[in-house]
This record gives structure tokens, C-alpha cells and sequence, in this order.
């Protein structure tokens, strides 16, 4: 077989099968002493046919516990040969194949009352599972089992009461199936949006916490779903005590989470999440989910609030994911690592090491002395005042259990610009430029250290929340080079993320040599999430870029996801399709976590495609999955936010706001960023500029009877096709968007 090399001090050993795979996660196991497989039919009919249970790994390649689990296990020669011995043993990509991490991941949540990465599985030779975990230490200790232990007692279990443990997968898969089971009956309605709102916001105000903002303890998450939800409640209830309280909570969590250390005040962009309440030390892999998300909340909390602190914020955001997750090709890769070498002669990766500092390197690099400040003030002791520097570091050990952090610095705004500036005697002028020199030149000194892995997988379903983050930051932040990358993006995906002939959605494509996109032998087709994400993805750049093409194929999109996972019997949409004989289960997701679950984003997905068509039918789809989702949605609507606000959009009908005017003409441009400088959830935008032969006026014909207005672009707002008297300034149209 082909060699290769595992690490900077590992000898080269000969690469199992893994090495022919595209994913960087699988890659990154190809020198295991292990005889990993990928998930397919070789390794099924090597269980079979050898009858031995499968040992089944789940993880993604900036997921920091699976590189530890890795280098204490999967590369100790010992262990390998424990697995390869006795079990068939599989590597699978979460974020290529989530359909199988969902599947056995629920058996993991079922038995262990907890889930996570990396997750590891033993099934039968038929793909049932029956014993699972997360994370193995590689040794016994006094609170844990080692994962040495748990091979050779599973395999002793299955040589020596084989039948019992068959049986008993058999009843596990039996229980799942009921578990999982999401439907409804035909007759069953939406459930009533006031009730659900209320509930959720009651519980997320009752989890919020006051003084650093989020909804737990620790760790802390940026969960925009939730910060979502809280806006549109807000929309709705704003002159109420609780609407007044769902803003105020959203955008102090917002505030927090950029002043912290969650977010690179130097590299920009957002990491994980924190592993304590003050969001101060985060786990520090950066995900392209992430991004997307938050770029789209800072831009509404900047519509909604005007506060250009929140502008500032989305357009950090949106340099980071271009500059170091954008690929040439247009698309956008996966993710960024958490761990990283310290120096370029360092043999062992340590995680945040790419970002954090000394006090004796940043006093280095910022020697010079501050202009109007006190004398001997240097540009290094206002910037280690405003960021929270210590001298021995400002990492709780209790926050660094492996010591990776002793005596470094996660950088966190621990003052506000007014006492900062108060402090040293300067402007609040000066101060910016002070602290904008020192982030420059800590940018440039870390520009020099070994970078962190890079996940140059790029999906369809991140690319389309990202599409989504660049198109709604550039409505509403007038940026039309945001709406020009989220287009950039788009077509990407329609180059190399479509299957030629069926229109079908791929779910993945990789970074080759020389930046060349490549595919897999057998490409995987797409899944929910992945149509979900790129139609809500290409409505947000229609009405970003007023491109009818792009309107054109998110209907076509959201016709073909109807005809692959909608489930005529129970409801709603399968996360997978039909008709893959190893996948155990067809599962719907039932909670809007780090991404939204597919079936809360398709209900406005719906009825956006709806008011845009004129096909009602997808309107009845839209409160199926409501029903669907009905009780889960009454009781604990807190699991699922995004739907609850969508459940409000299905109950208030959605504002169709028609633009009649020129594209180019400055009276149709003002009228765009009126609608655009707006917060109005249930709405669409659509521009009619007469040419009746387009895809809208063909879609839509009660467009063609509505006109300027003594040559002016003019505006209506239309609810289910009935359209308000013509308006014809900005100002007259915001009093109407408001009604």
C-alpha cells in the first residue's frame, strides 16, 4: 500500500485504505496502525462474512477530543492490533455522512444520556448497534474504564454470548424506531403561534443569564437560533414589557460574546463556543456554520438597534470567513482546527496556541510610547489593560485541565473605550487608533506561526448558510461586495455541488491540487439539510441581488426536496432519502442546535417559495410540519426556537412588499433601503421592473397590475395577493412596512 507520513515526528508506516478518501478527517487516519475502512459495502461483507461486530468511529478533523483520542489510541501499535483483530473498524466524517452520525448517535444519547465527538459505536455485521460512547481514555483509572479494557471485554462478550448480544441489538433497534418516530394525523393543525412564543421566550428568559448574557452556565454556546427567535418576539410584542426584555437580552448577549474571548479580536471571526459563563475561553475551532449564522444576527441587531458596534461586528465576521475559509474556486471550506504546533520546531500540537499570548511578546511588540498619554505609557500597557493581560496569564487552570495554557493570554475586552481612554488620558479617538495599531501588529507576529489545520471540505448545506450571512450583511448593511461574494458562492455551487441531468444536490467536494475542486469516485447525494440551507440561501440573495435566476432554482431546489424526503404518511421531511439499505433508520431532526434542524428553516423556506409562486400547496406543507412537530413545539419549545418563529410566520401570513421601479434608478434604490434598513420577519421582497416576459410577472400575475406611480418607483405591500394603495416615498412605505 502507499506510504505516508502521520505527523512531524511519526515514522512513516504504510497507510491503510483511508488514504484513497477525500474527507481531511479520514486522511488524517490513514497512518493508524489500524485497519480502518470507510463507511461502505467492502467493510459490511468483511463483518459478515468473518463474523465479527463492527467497531464504528465518528469525528470530523477539527474536533480537538478526537485528536486526543487518536493520538492515546489509534496510534499505539498495541491498541491498533487489539482493534484490527477483533472487530471490523470503520472511520466516518460526521460532516460528510450525517445521516450515519445521527442515526447511531441517537442510540448514544438513548443509553448514555449524553452524545458528543468522537463517537464510538460496536454494531453487529448487520449495523446494529450495541454498545456506544464517546470519548475512551487508552487506560484504566480510578473513575474510567480504558479503551484497551472495553475492546477486549466487548470482544470476549461476543465470542462467548454472541446470541444474547444479536438479540438485544435487535431490541434496541426496535425501541429507536419508536423513539424517533415524528408524524401527525392528516387532520391535526398547526398549533396556535402565541402559545409557542410564549412559552419560548419564557423559558430562555428563565436560562438567560443576566450579567454575561447566553442561556446556560457553561460552556456557553452562541446558539443564534435563539437570538433569532428573540428578535422576531420582539417584532411582534414591541411595545410590551416582554418585547422590550427579548431585545434588551439578545442584544447584551451579542455584546458580550464580541467582547469576549469566544470572538479573535485579532484574526477575527468567532470560535466554538466558551467553556466558561464570561465567554471569555473558548474552544477554539472556528466553524464555517458559525460564521454564516452570526453574521446574519449582528447585521439584524444592527437594523433593529442602529448601533454601528454591531456592524463593526458582522463585517469582522465576514473578512475572516473570506479571507481564511474562501476559496478560490468561490466556496467556502469547513472549518478551522483548534490545535496547532506552538513553534515552527515544536513536535506536539497544543489547542488555542495559534491564538494566545504572553505578556513578555505582547510588551515586545508593542514597545512604543502613546502620544498624550501619561509619560512612559507604552502602546503595549494600554492594549494589556483594555484586553485583560496578565502578566502570568488570565487562563483559570480550572479552564485548562491539560496545562496547555499556563502563563498565556486569551484575549477579552475587560473595559469599556470610555474608561480605557479615561485611564491613560486620551481621546476616545486616539484610543481606537491605539488599540487598532496593537491589533495590527499582533496580527502580523502571529501571521508567523504555524497555522492550524484547515478543513478543506466544502458543503452544501454550510455553503448556504454562509451565502446567507454575505447576502442578508450586504442588504442590510449596503455592501454590495458582500452581495457579489454571496453570488460568487451560489454559482460555485451550481458548478460543482450539482449533479448534471437530475438538478440534484451533491453533499460535498474537496480542495485538490493546485486549488483544483474534486469530487469523490462516488460522489454522496445531498441531504435535507443541505437543500434547506442553499434555498433559504439563494431567497436571501434574491432579495439581496433582485436576480430572478436565483429565485428560479430554489423553486426548482424546493420541488426536488418535496419528491426526495417529504413523508406523505406522518409529515414533515426526512433528514435522508429512501432506499440506502445501511442506513437503520429514517430520522426527522427534532432540535435547532449550532444549526438550526432542517424542517424549522423549510416552514419559511415554504412560504417564502409560496408568496413567490403562487403555489398554495406549500403553504399546507408548511402547517403539516407544524403539526408534525405539534406537541414537541407546546411543551418544550426552547428545543426548537427557529420553528417557533416559524410558527409565528405561518399564523401572520407573510408581508409580500413589491417594488414597481427602475433596478438602476436612484427613487427604486431608496426605496430597497427602506425595506432593507427594516426588521420585518414576515416579509418578502420582490422587485417588478415591467419586463412581463421575466420569471416573476410569469410566476406571479396579479404583478401585472400593479404600477409606478407618476413615474416613480412605487411600493406595495401585499398580503396573500390582495395588495395596499401604491406608495411612492421611503418614508410613506416605512409607516406601511410598520402597520
Amino acid at each position: 500500500m502507499a506510504m505516508a507520513t502521520a505527523g512531524r515526528s511519526s515514522p512513516a508506516r504504510p497507510a491503510n485504505r483511508l488514504i484513497y478518501e477525500k474527507s481531511p478527517y479520514l486522511q488524517q487516519h490513514a497512518c493508524n496502525p489500524v485497519d480502518w475502512y470507510p463507511w461502505g459495502q467492502e467493510a459490511f461483507d468483511k463483518a459478515k462474512q468473518e463474523n465479527k461486530p463492527i467497531f464504528l468511529s465518528v469525528g470530523y478533523s477539527t474536533c480537538h477530543w478526537c485528536h486526543v483520542m487518536e493520538e492515546e489510541s489509534f496510534k499505539n501499535q498495541e491498541i491498533g492490533e487489539i482493534m484490527s483483530k477483533n472487530f471490523v473498524c470503520i472511520k466516518v466524517d460526521r460532516e460528510e455522512r450525517p445521516d450515519v452520525d445521527k442515526v447511531y448517535m441517537t442510540f448514544v444519547q438513548a443509553t448514555s444520556g449524553g452524545g458528543g465527538w468522537p463517537m464510538s459505536v460496536w454494531l453487529t455485521p448487520d449495523l446494529k448497534p450495541f454498545v456506544g460512547g464517546t470519548y475512551f481514555p487508552p487506560e484504566d483509572s480510578a473513575h474510567h474504564v480504558g479503551f484497551r479494557t472495553v475492546l477486549l471485554r466487548i470482544a470476549e462478550q461476543w465470542r462467548q454470548n454472541q446470541e444474547a448480544l444479536l438479540q438485544s441489538s435487535q431490541r434496541i433497534l426496535e425501541a429507536l424506531h419508536s423513539l424517533s418516530r415524528v408524524g401527525t394525523q392528516e387532520q391535526q393543525a398547526a398549533p396556535p403561534a402565541q402559545e409557542v412564543l410564549t412559552t419560548c421566550f419564557q423559558q430562555l428568559s428563565g436560562s438567560y443569564d443576566e450579567e454575561y448574557g447566553g442561556f446556560s452556565q457553561c460552556p456557553k454556546f452562541p446558539t443564534p437560533v435563539n437570538l433569532n427567535f428573540l428578535f422576531t418576539y420582539w417584532a411582534l410584542h414591541r411595545t410590551t414589557p416582554e418585547g422590550a426584555r427579548a431585545l434588551q437580552m439578545s442584544l447584551h448577549t451579542l455584546k458580550m460574546m464580541a467582547h469576549g474571548g469566544i470572538h479573535d479580536h485579532i484574526g477575527q471571526g468567532f470560535h466554538r463556543y466558551s467553556t466558561d459563563r464570561h465567554w471569555h475561553v473558548p474552544h477554539f475551532e472556528k466553524m464555517l456554520y458559525d460564521q454564516g449564522q452570526l453574521a446574519v444576527v449582528y447585521s439584524r441587531a444592527f437594523q433593529i438597534s442602529g448601533d454601528e458596534f454591531f456592524a463593526d461586528v458582522a463585517a469582522d465576521i465576514l473578512l475572516y470567513a473570506s479571507r481564511d475559509l474562501g476559496s478560490q474556486t468561490g466556496g467556502f471550506y469547513s472549518a478551522e482546527d483548534a490545535d496547532s504546533y506552538p513553534t515552527a520546531a515544536s513536535s506536539k500540537k497544543r489547542e488555542g496556541a495559534f491564538c494566545v499570548w504572553a505578556a513578555e511578546e505582547v510588551r515586545a511588540l508593542l514597545p512604543g510610547p502613546v502620544e498624550g498619554a501619561a509619560e512612559g505609557t507604552t502602546l503595549g500597557d494600554v492594549f494589556m489593560h483594555h484586553y485583560g493581560v496578565k502578566e502570568d496569564g488570565n487562563v483559570s487552570p480550572r479552564k485548562d485541565p491539560h496545562k496547555e495554557l499556563q502563563g498565556k493570554n486569551v484575549l477579552i475586552v475587560r473595559s469599556s473605550p470610555e474608561l480605557t481612554a479615561a485611564r491613560f488620558g486620551l481621546q476616545p479617538g486616539q484610543l481606537s487608533a491605539v488599540l487598532q495599531e496593537g491589533r495590527h501588529r499582533l496580527q502580523a507576529a502571529r501571521a508567523q506561526r504555524p497555522r492550524p489545520h484547515l478543513d478543506t471540505k466544502m458543503l452544501a448545506s454550510w455553503n448556504g448558510l454562509m451565502i446567507s450571512g454575505f447576502a442578508q450583511a450586504g442588504a442590510v448593511l449596503a455592501k454590495q461586495e458582500y452581495v457579489s461574494r454571496a453570488a460568487q458562492a451560489a454559482g460555485f455551487v451550481r458548478r460543482h455541488l450539482l449533479e448534471p441531468g437530475s438538478g440534484r444536490l451533491l453533499r460535498s467536494c474537496y480542495r485538490g491540487e493546485a486549488d483544483v475542486v474534486e469530487q469523490s469516485a462516488a460522489p454522496i447525494h445531498g441531504f435535507l439539510e443541505d437543500y434547506v440551507f442553499i434555498i433559504q440561501g439563494l431567497f436571501d440573495l434574491y432579495e439581496a441581488s433582485l436576480d430572478q435566476s436565483w429565485l428560479e432554482w430554489a423553486l426548482q431546489l424546493q420541488h426536488i426536496q418535496d419528491k426526495l424526503f417529504w413523508d406523505p404518511k406522518g409529515f414533515a421531511y426526512f433528514s435522508s432519502e429512501a432506499g440506502d439499505p445501511s442506513l437503520l433508520l429514517r430520522l426527522k431532526d427534532d432540535q435547532d442546535g449550532a444549526e438550526p434542524a432542517a424542517n424549522s428553516v423549510t416552514v419559511t423556506n415554504l412560504l417564502r417559495a409560496a408568496s413567490y409562486s403562487g403555489h398554495m400547496e406549500w403553504v399546507e406543507k408548511a402547517g403539516q410540519i407544524l403539526a408534525a412537530f405539534s406537541e414537541r413545539l407546546q411543551k418544550i419549545p426552547l428545543a426548537l426556537p427557529e420553528m417557533a418563529r416559524a410558527t409565528a410566520m405561518f399564523h401572520h401570513t407573510l408581508k409580500q412588499v413589491v417594488i414597481c421601479g427602475n433596478p438602476q434608478g436612484e427613487d427604486t434604490k431608496e426605496m430597497l433601503r427602506c425595506v432593507h434598513s427594516t426588521f420585518i420577519p414576515n416579509k418578502v421582497l420582490m422587485l417588478a421592473d415591467g419586463d412581463r416576459t421575466g420569471f416573476l410577472y410569469r410566476q406571479l400575475p396579479f404583478l401585472s397590475s400593479l404600477e409606478r406611480k407618476e413615474g416613480k418607483a412605487t411600493a406595495y405591500v401585499c398580503s396573500n395577493f390582495t395588495c395596499s394603495l401604491p406608495v411612492t416615498s421611503p418614508r410613506a412605505l416605512q409607516e406601511l412596512l410598520h402597520a
